[in-house]
């Protein structure tokens, strides 16, 4: 770490099992059973872990990016996260979407919103180059 970083939170989380197991945090605030992506019983699956996840910091970064460009959001500003578990041979892969909603704000406004969240949203930038993603305003 350079002396300019400085390091804001580490999340801790065992995980058993697998797909199928559990993961629970050190500080006992997430504790879920785990499923595959088809399973039809209880439990969540990485892909969707992944996705609220990275939808959460991304409209964070948002409001970031709005707050220095003195924008304010809408109050129902939403995204919806789409992630797609994908095979091809034996190799797996991810695909995702954001699909934003910010209702009432000019499109060029919501572009440019966007356009910065994604070059600053940390999950953006440990994907990019290894997920194709698409941005998309609603």
């Amino acid at each position: 770490m350079s002396e300019f970083e400085k390091m804001l939170y580490t999340a801790k989380v065992h995980t058993t099992g697998g797909r199928l197991g559990k993961s629970r945090s050190s500080d006992g605030r997430l504790n879920i059973m785990l499923s595959s992506p088809a399973a039809t019983e209880g439990g969540t699956n990485p892909e969707q872990l992944f996705a609220a996840g990275w939808s959460a910091c991304f409209e964070s970064a948002m409001g970031i990016a709005a707050h220095k460009m003195k924008i304010i959001l809408p109050p129902d500003t939403a995204i919806d996260a789409e992630v797609d578990l994908n095979k091809t041979g034996e190799d797996y892969f991810l695909r995702a979407r954001l699909n934003i909603h910010l209702p009432g704000l000019p499109r060029d406004v919501a572009q440019a919103l966007a356009d910065t969240a994604h070059q600053t949203c940390p999950y953006s930038k440990a994907i990019r180059g290894n997920v194709e993603v698409a941005i998309n305003l609603i």
